[in-house]
Parts: structure tokens; sequence; C-alpha cells
């Protein structure tokens, strides 16, 4: 089996009208598969010395709580060291799994005005990203 990906920053109109339909119901898991960039890149033109990787920090910082504010969880975020099965050229850099509570939610705060605040700092630091929204078949419980 072969197929194409293509990492983005942004969605497609086609991808934002589709993110407004109701979607499932119950909660939606979204894997974030990030490729950061060598060194960030403001669209504003400013200067920096971050790495992509940092200037992506900053956001995840602040998207946590955004997350949370919407009924959300940040469920995991790690690098990947190694592919185990398949072929992908070349990895993703993280991996991080959210939960909302609908898809509404997802939408109605990547469009806030906080959101856009911060995501300055998302778009200086991503090469590209896939994210693919799932219906959990089960969710864990930690103790």
């Amino acid at each position: 089996m072969s197929g194409v990906f293509v990492n983005a920053v942004y969605p497609g109109e086609k991808q934002i009208k589709e993110m407004q339909d109701a979607g499932p119901d119950g909660p939606i898991v979204m894997v974030n598969l990030l490729k950061f960039r060598d060194r960030a890149k403001y669209s504003d033109g400013r200067e920096t010395d971050l790495s992509g990787r940092e200037a992506y920090d900053l956001y995840a910082r602040d998207v946590m709580k955004l997350v949370v504010d919407y009924g959300g969880n940040v469920i995991f975020a790690g690098d990947t060291t190694f592919l185990a099965l398949g072929e992908a050229t070349p990895l993703w850099d993280e991996v991080a799994l959210a939960m909302y509570p609908t898809r509404k939610a997802l939408f109605d705060m990547s469009t806030s005005k906080e959101w856009m605040a911060i995501a300055v700092h998302r778009e200086a630091g991503l090469e590209g990203q896939l994210n693919i929204e799932t219906t959990p078949s089960f969710l864990p419980t930690f103790a």
C-alpha cells in the first residue's frame, strides 16, 4: 500500500468547512504529527535565534491551557525516536494527542482570539503537520 501525505501548517478551505460540521457524537482525539523547522521563521519578519521546536514550545505551553478552557485535555506529547513498522521519510519530530469534548470545541478554540494570539509561534516553528481526528473506541483510566 502506498499513499500520499502532505504536511501543512493551516487547513485548506474544504477542511475548514468540514470542521464546522457537527462531527461525531462525543469526544474526539486529535492525533498531531509535528515536523519542526530547523530555525523559527516568523511571518512578521522578526529576528530570532529560536529553533522551530523552541518557537513551537512557546505555543504549546499556552495552547495546553487553552485546550482545558475549551473542555479538553492534552493526553500525550512526545518525541518520535524510532519507526518500528512501515515507512515514512522524513519521520515527524513529535506526536501529540489532545482530546476535545466535540469537534465544535476544537473549531471554537482554534478560531478564538486567544488561539490566534499564540498561533504566531506555532506557525514560526512548524514546517508542517498532520492532524487526524479520531473517535475513541475506549478511554483508559489512570489511577
